[in-house]
């Protein structure tokens, strides 16, 4: 061990502590599950980053959270599997790599399928090799020899098993709807895959001229119009009203002139007209609209198509064919206007559904689409919630999110126009158009053609937590061990994209939940609460951020930064803190290590043996032990980190380390040993602690001192320990504590440095705390530097002094040439008004019949002896403020 005290650099340096470190892990094969059959299985699938780019802070937070939960699970002795994973995001990878195309002159088309999938697979390879050195870079406990991609051989399989057996069951159709549509993409939009945004639009007013010349209303020969997308005028096929509509029951039935086409529109009778809004009137255009399409299948009215995929104009828009659909709008409506047929234009502002991957506007296209039916679906998972199989949501509203969701669900459009991704397993015959289902291709091949779409990306995430664990195989080692998973973390945002698919697909084929627990976190902020995004240049890059600051104090604050499910803002100011925490821990540890004697190990030394504070930081490091592990447990890591931050700043650092010196530097070598071990064995369960949030520096240090085992990754971690549990030393030394800060805090006041001889004198009647303070005379001595020392029940205080009140003793420092007992009554003034404060807080709350009646027990008692101090402490700083005020 003496070689080992000079081994630790005087500066903590996060770029040379974290050098080597994880390919060190990868080596030592410590992030693999245990292999142990006795020990409980715990496991995580990670969320699959898509690849699409490197991933982001917001992957940072979601990956720190999952480490730590298996980090701590490893070291409890679990079974642990932390699988890794990609998606291959269909419609967003697809959508980078036409982009990178396009900036080479060329498309898809020019490829051709094949080539344009080697090129997809050219950039999976490229941002895989990205994400990995990134995981790395964060630290990750993944085991690398599980991980999957979604497009893997065994999960296409299950992929196509679920959708075969959804096929059959009636569950899977075909059929032609009203879908969303993208036309950069050229594909269907899942509902939550578009994005409602404000955009500056207008109502156009427009005549529809009766079709009867002899036809009027309200003395007009036409009938007004308002709609916001003429563009789609030409796929009219009717004019609606509300049947319970009086203004209108006369026209119904008959026809007007569609302008600009020239063709003959009924008009119809349909509850789905809302009589208050606008003129009450509206134009049917099934093909372009969803409520239209439902309303043309009552009426049983032509689809027309008038726009291309592009969402250019085809043949059917007339001799608007071949226009960009906004190009196309503004020639309509000048036409309208050159033919007397625009009344007015009205701006608005209104929301618009856009494409949450390529962001262009969306259309409502007619289509030919595979759906899921959702219904008994989400029955099933709604169901489920009421169970002993029931999935926990943390935090538990979000529970009430997705059942909402469940019971107004959609059906599910999930065929793709991509070449990327899963291929539809069906096939049709090309002379009879027999549709074929199967997981495998038919016999006779080239009689048959098949389905040139692929699924929706969520379609094979939502098998996830299975298909990556070897199902449908349901005797693979990995799925009858490992499965349901144990949590998964990630966003509240894919709440309904992907956490209730993964529900609801779970039940339905292995009849069991995919995860215990879900624990939902919020959403990366900049500083100034604004979503981080390119277009806004606020996003920042979290290997950045670990090039200045290390990846410790990077996990260190978005473990810490915040609640479940609430958002969290990123800050320098908050990065400079995390490092200085962990510049703290370093410069501690040093002095540590550098301390140990020859044959120190991180061991308890006999209870006959312990000082006060030997007893009290054993007492305070079981209860931070325990109230960690209660706080992991709950997830709630932000409790966990302020109580290891109290724990090693205040308590470790600032108090037990700084006493130890009196010991160290002393000339018993018996009581000098036992403070080494107790060092070690402090410093020792400390970073035991601390590794799962920062496992870097708390190895770098582990591997410092005297440790058995290869790694901090797989030692054990704490354990409570009944036998440390000390009220009696944690209260004698709090008191301790209060009386150096008390004259500290004097010593400040009157600006009297500790090379400033001083007397101190204490008041007290208690005879316990009187013991307290002699029996501890040499901390006293070290921290306050007393000249004389007098302690009593009788004691007056000097008429020239300072004072300070603390429990059950009056703290006095005779300073006659530095105080002015002016300032000192104005210094109690303010000493009476906190202590009143705090007195009517606490009556008050007392005072409040549903808290004392609900609160728990220990919390009201809490509360009532806190009272009752500062209650004493109000009354001896008003006797010393009059005692003061009697001799000015």
């Amino acid at each position: 061990m003496a070689d080992k005290q000079t081994d630790m650099p005087t500066k903590y340096d996060p770029t040379a502590i974290e050098a080597g470190r994880y390919q060190t892990w990868l080596d030592e094969d410590v992030f693999k599950p245990s292999g142990d059959k006795k020990a409980t299985p715990y496991s995580i699938v990670l969320p699959p980053p898509n690849v699409t780019g490197k991933l982001h802070l917001g992957h940072a937070w979601d990956t720190t959270l999952q480490d730590m939960i298996i980090r701590q699970k490893r070291m409890q002795g679990f079974d642990t599997l932390w699988l890794p994973g990609m998606d291959h995001a269909g419609i967003a990878t697809q959508a980078k790599v036409e982009a990178r195309l396009r900036e080479q002159g060329i498309t898809r088309y020019d490829l051709g399928r094949e080539k344009f999938i080697d090129k997809v697979w050219e950039w999976k390879d490229e941002y895989a090799a990205t994400i990995h050195k990134q995981w790395a870079k964060m630290g990750l406990s993944m085991d690398y020899s599980r991980e999957r991609f979604t497009l893997d051989d065994g999960l296409s399989d299950a992929v196509k098993k679920v959708f075969v057996a959804l096929y059959k069951k009636g569950l899977i159709y075909r059929g032609e709807y009203i879908i969303n549509w993208d036309p950069q993409a050229r594909t269907a939009l899942s509902d939550i895959e578009v994005i409602h945004k404000d955009d500056k639009g207008a109502f156009y007013h427009v005549k529809y001229p009766f079709a009867n010349p002899d036809d009027t209303f309200n003395g007009k020969h036409y009938i007004e119009i308002a709609t916001t997308r003429p563009e789609t005028m030409m796929g009219d096929t009717a004019v609606a009203v509300n049947p319970d509509d009086d203004r209108y029951k006369d026209l119904v039935g008959k026809k007007v002139i569609l302008p600009l086409a020239n063709r003959e529109i009924p008009i119809i009778a349909d509850q789905y007209v809302d009589i208050n809004f606008g003129t009450g009137m509206v134009k049917i255009t099934p093909a372009h609209d969803p409520n239209d399409f439902l309303v043309g299948n009552r009426h049983n009215l032509e689809r027309i198509n008038t726009m291309n995929e592009d969402a250019s104009m085809n043949d059917r828009a007339g001799k608007y064919a071949g226009m960009d659909r906004f190009d196309a709008r503004k020639a309509m409506v000048a036409d309208l206007d050159d033919q007397g047929l625009l009344i007015k234009v009205d701006p608005i502002v209104h929301s618009v559904g856009h494409s949450e991957r390529t962001g262009v506007q969306v259309e409502a296209r007619l289509s030919t689409q595979w759906f899921v039916k959702m219904k008994p679906l989400a029955e099933e998972a709604i169901k489920n919630q009421e169970g002993d199989n029931a999935v926990d949501f943390v935090p538990e509203r979000f529970e009430n999110t997705f059942t909402q969701w469940m019971e107004n669900v959609h059906d599910w459009v999930i065929s793709r126009q991509l070449w990327w991704g899963h291929r539809i397993p069906a096939w049709y015959n090309k002379k009879t158009g027999e549709v074929y289902v199967n997981e495998e291709a038919p016999k006779d091949i080239e009689n048959w053609e098949q389905d040139p779409d692929v699924l929706d990306t969520w379609f094979s995430s939502a098998l996830w937590p299975f298909s990556t664990m070897g199902w449908p195989n349901e005797d693979s080692a990995d799925f009858k061990r490992y499965f349901p998973t144990d949590t998964l973390v990630t966003g509240y945002d894919i709440i309904f994209f992907w956490v209730s698919r993964m529900i609801f697909q779970s039940l339905e084929f292995t009849g069991k939940r995919p995860f215990k627990h879900v624990l939902l976190h919020g959403l990366i902020r900049a500083e100034d609460g604004r979503k981080m995004s390119k277009s806004l240049g606020n996003g920042i890059d979290p290997m950045d951020v670990i090039d200045k600051y290390g990846a410790d104090a990077l996990r260190w604050f978005l473990s810490t930064g915040s609640t479940a499910g609430q958002d969290v803002r990123f800050s320098y100011d908050k990065m400079d803190s995390a490092w200085n925490f962990i510049n703290k821990i370093w410069n501690a540890s040093r002095f540590v290590i550098m301390n140990l004697g020859e044959n120190t190990k991180p061991v308890v030394p006999a209870t006959d043996k312990w000082d006060l504070t030997d007893k009290w930081i054993l007492s305070r490091l079981n209860d931070t032990v325990n109230h960690v592990t209660e706080m992991f447990d709950k997830f709630e890591f932000g409790e966990a980190g302020r109580s290891l931050y109290n724990f090693i700043w205040n308590d470790f650092c600032d108090w037990y380390i700084e006493m130890s010196k009196e010991v160290l530097t002393g000339d018993d070598e018996a009581a000098k040993a036992t403070k080494q071990d107790l060092l070690a064995y402090v410093l020792d369960q400390t970073l035991r602690l601390l590794q799962p949030i920062m496992p870097f520096v708390t190895e770098a240090i582990w591997q410092a001192m005297p440790h058995d085992g290869k790694s901090l990754v797989t030692a054990a971690y704490p354990v409570d320990h009944p036998e440390f549990a000390n009220a009696e030393a944690e209260s004698d030394m709090t008191s301790l504590i209060d009386l150096i800060k008390a004259v500290r805090n004097i010593r400040a006041e009157a600006n009297a440095p500790m090379s400033t001889p001083i007397d101190l004198q204490i008041k007290t009647s208690d005879a316990k705390l009187q013991s307290v303070f002699e029996n501890n005379r040499d901390f006293i001595d070290r921290f306050v530097h007393p000249k004389d020392f007098a302690i009593g029940a009788d004691l007056t205080a000097p008429k020239l002094a300072m004072t300070s009140v603390i429990t059950g003793a009056e703290v006095s420092v005779p300073l006659a040439e530095l105080v002015d007992l002016n300032d000192e009554a104005a210094r109690l003034d303010k000493e009476v008004a906190k202590f009143t404060a705090e007195v009517q807080r606490a009556t008050k709350k007392l005072g409040n019949e549903r808290f004392v009646a609900n609160a728990p027990e220990d919390v009201v008692n809490a509360e009532r002896d806190k009272q009752t101090d500062n209650q004493k402490k109000l009354e001896a700083t008003q006797q010393r403020l009059a005692d003061i005020k009697a001799q000015l």
